[in-house]
């Protein structure tokens, strides 16, 4: 009897957490611009002026499951070109993440 009850809720809660963790990525709208922003190699910048930097995080767990680190870098990517387009920035280049979830970035002008 006990053993049913656990599996009933076990059939409950997981979808539900895994319906969840994949819908996330679709909270993060894509701001006017941002695909014309360019991700770059700090190497790639030399004559770019800076705009400043961002620091951006998503969800990276859900429950007790990570999300796919995939999906997570490019959630990040994508708030990163928002915050570039905020700042009148057309490059950013990928800078440390101190944690799952969470990434700095620099934004630079390159473009005239």
């Amino acid at each position: 009897m006990q053993f049913s009850k656990v599996m009933f809720v076990i059939s409950i809660v997981m979808p539900l957490i895994v319906g969840l963790s994949g819908c996330a990525s679709s909270l993060i709208g894509e701001r006017k611009g941002s695909d014309r922003v360019s991700l770059a190699d700090a190497n790639q910048i030399g004559g770019c002026q800076s705009k400043g930097k961002t620091i951006v995080s998503v969800l990276a767990k859900v429950g007790f499951l990570n999300r796919l680190e995939e999906v997570v870098e490019d959630e990040l990517l994508q708030m990163a070109r928002n915050d570039a387009v905020d700042a009148g920035a057309d490059t950013v280049v990928k800078g440390e993440s101190q944690e799952f979830g969470r990434r700095t970035f620099e934004l630079y002008k390159c473009r005239p």
